[in-house]
């Protein structure tokens, strides 16, 4: 497997020795404090919490967790479908189906969310043909809503047409970042600041032949940036004042758990603390998972 374009060094002093080292503290201390694996990256537990209740939602790419509804989930179907999300319990019934005013689902591949506020992406491109780009970003609808009210963000890529399927919306500051999929393992890392339309190339992630990434989220309080493919999910922690693309420059664990056995998996919704996630593949009735210490 590859590792990313720009590592960060994993830390540690020079060992001290002699009677003089041993007899002080601080040379007994270590000159860097070993960093903290994350929790998704031990062993994890996959459980199915439930079957999808919502015989429209067939071919999901977009899955994120309500931070202000405790257990409810939002998700989208890929291409071919109409501007919708659906409301998930987190058993998997289906809570309500709402139509997104102003919005076109010309190839939707991922869905975030920043406080009450979600934003759909119309970032797919199979043939990278599109000149353009949309997120749509809207108020967080009610579990009873059949409606919501759109307002699109176009974006454009400095350096040609992509195909993408992962979308994240810093909870800190904003901004949206997008991540193009490679089968060659060389994901671009995209970056529009708030109120711009142009997207900015912030780095390049090479995670190794056949890791494609094909979902993203981030945690409510920014710290956690989960990314996966078909066979596995990517975990970065966030320092503090750092920006998004600063740490995905940085080497990331695996998570504890191996989701090649989904089938067809395209999506994945952090827990608020980044302490677990959730994913539901392609089909009908599809089950979902919950990965978790």
């Amino acid at each position: 497997m590859g590792v990313l374009i720009a590592l960060a060094g994993c830390g540690g002093g020079d060992r001290a020795s002699g009677p003089r080292a041993a007899a002080s503290p601080a040379a007994r201390a270590p000159a860097t404090r070993p960093a903290r694996v994350p929790a998704l990256c031990e062993p994890l537990r996959a459980r199915v919490v439930g079957r999808l209740d919502a015989p429209a939602a067939t071919e999901l790419s977009g899955l994120v967790r309500s931070r202000a509804r405790t257990g409810v989930f939002w998700a989208h179907n890929d291409s071919g479908d109409v501007a919708r999300v659906f409301a998930l319990g987190q058993d998997g019934r289906q809570l309500g189906e709402v139509a997104v005013a102003g919005a076109e689902a010309v190839d939707w591949e991922d869905i975030a969310i920043r406080g009450r506020t979600l934003y759909a992406g119309d970032i797919g491109d199979n043939l990278a043909q599109r000149s353009e780009v949309v997120v749509y970003r809207f108020a967080e609808p009610r579990t009873g809503d059949t409606q919501a009210f759109a307002e699109p963000l176009t974006l454009r890529y400095p350096d040609g047409a992509r195909d993408a399927e992962a979308l994240l919306v810093d909870p800190r500051g904003g901004a949206l970042v997008i991540v193009t999929k490679d089968f060659g393992g060389a994901g671009g890392v995209y970056v529009a600041a708030p109120g711009s339309d142009n997207l900015r190339h912030a780095g390049t992630l090479r995670l190794g032949v056949g890791q494609a990434i094909t979902a993203g989220d981030i945690s409510a309080d920014g710290r956690v940036i989960a990314l996966r493919s078909y066979d596995r999910a990517f975990v970065w922690t966030r320092r503090r004042g750092e920006s998004v693309a600063a740490a995905l420059r940085r080497r990331p664990c695996t998570a504890g758990a191996r989701l090649i056995a989904e089938g067809q998996g395209e999506t994945l919704a952090l827990s608020r603390d980044g302490r677990a996630f959730w994913t539901v593949p392609e089909g009908a009735r599809p089950p979902l998972r919950r990965y978790g210490r």
